[in-house]
C-alpha cells in the first residue's frame, strides 16, 4: 500500500519505442511495476521485450486495463498526450517530459483537474511506492521500505535524500517527485494531503525550493490539515537574487520566494527544518528514536 502507485498498478508507457521510454519502463518492470503496455502512434501491434505496444492509450485501457500512463513525450507533443490520457480512462498521470511551455500546461492542468485524473509532472522523477511499484526515473535501488513518506521538487535532492535515510536504517513508504515547474499537476499541498490519508505513512519529509508561494501556503495546510510529523528542507539559500537555479520555477524576485521565507513560515507551522539533505536526515533519525551517527 502507499500512496498513487502500488501493486495494483497497471502502466502504459506513451513513447515506449523511442530510447528513454524503453530503457525506463523496462527499468520499471524489474523493480516490479506491472507494465501492461505502450504506447506510440503507428506502431501498433509492435512489442517491446513482450510488453505489447497500441496506437492510443484508450486502446491500452480497453485491451491491456491500463490504469496509470507514464508519459516519454517530447515537448510539442507532450501536452496532447496529457489531453490524450485524460480522456483514456487511466486513474493517474505521470508526466516525465520536460521544457513544455507554461502556457500549454496551465491549459492542461485546468483540464485533468476537470476530468478527475491526477496528474504528477510534468519535468518530474516520478513516484515510486518503496518495494512495490516504480513509475518514472528514479533509481529506486537505493531506498529501502518503511514508513517515511518523502516529497520533493527537486529529482536528485529525492534521490539523496532516500539515500541517506537508507543509509541510517530508515525506510521510506512512497516517494514523490512532483516536479519544479511553475505548472504542475501535483503540488506540496496535494502530496501532503496523500500522505495524511496514508496509512503506509506515518512521517513526513518535505523538500521545497526557491521560487513560488507554494511552500508557504503549505506551511498553512500543515498548521490546519496534517497530524504526522513533517521534516522540511528548503534548497537555494546561497541563490542570487533574479537568477533561475535549475528549475523553471525557481526563481526569486526581492522577498518573495525567498529559502529564508520559506524557512520561517515552515517553523513557524512547527515543521523542522535542516539546513541540508545530511541534517534533515538527523532530524528525521532523532524523531524516530534513531541512534544518529557521530
Amino acid at each position: 500500500m502507499g500512496v498513487l502507485v502500488g501493486k495494483d498498478t497497471r502502466l502504459v508507457v506513451s513513447g515506449i519505442t523511442g530510447r528513454e521510454g524503453s530503457f525506463h519502463a523496462l527499468n520499471n518492470r524489474k523493480y516490479g511495476t506491472n507494465v501492461v503496455a505502450g504506447v506510440t502512434p503507428g506502431k501498433g501491434g509492435q512489442d517491446v521485450e513482450g510488453i505489447p505496444v497500441f496506437n492510443t492509450i484508450a486502446d491500452s485501457v480497453k485491451e491491456a486495463g491500463a490504469n496509470t500512463s507514464m508519459l516519454f513525450v517530447p515537448p510539442r507533443f507532450a501536452v496532447d498526450a496529457i489531453y490524450e490520457a485524460a480522456d483514456s480512462g487511466v486513474e493517474v498521470i505521470i508526466c516525465i517530459t520536460e521544457g513544455i511551455p507554461a502556457h500549454d500546461m496551465l491549459l492542461a492542468y485546468h483540464y485533468v483537474k476537470e476530468k478527475g485524473v491526477r496528474l504528477v509532472g510534468p519535468n518530474c522523477p516520478g513516484v515510486c511506492t518503496v518495494g512495490e511499484a516504480n513509475v518514472g526515473i528514479m533509481p529506486a535501488h537505493i531506498f529501502t521500505p518503511g514508513s517515511v513518506g518523502l516529497v520533493s521538487r527537486s529529482g536528485t535532492l529525492t534521490y539523496q535524500l532516500g539515500k541517506e535515510l537508507s543509509d541510517m536504517g530508515i525506510g521510506q513508504s512512497t516517494i514523490l517527485g512532483i516536479g519544479g515547474d511553475p505548472i504542475i499537476g501535483t503540488n506540496h499541498r496535494d502530496a501532503l494531503a496523500l500522505f495524511e490519508a496514508d496509512p503506509a505513512t506515518d512521517m513526513i519529509v518535505m523538500v521545497g525550493e526557491i521560487g513560488g508561494n507554494e511552500e508557504e501556503l503549505a506551511a498553512e495546510f500543515i498548521k490546519d490539515h496534517v497530524t504526522k510529523p513533517v521534516i522540511g528542507y528548503i534548497a537555494g539559500l546561497t541563490a542570487p537574487e533574479g537568477k533561475a537555479m535549475g528549475h523553471a520555477g525557481a526563481i526569486i524576485s526581492g522577498n518573495s520566494g525567498t529559502a529564508q521565507s520559506k524557512v520561517d513560515a515552515l517553523t513557524e507551522a512547527g515543521v523542522k527544518v535542516g539546513e541540508n539533505p545530511t541534517a534533515v536526515a538527523r532530524l528525521v533519525a532523532e524523531a524516530r528514536g534513531v541512534a544518529v551517527p557521530a
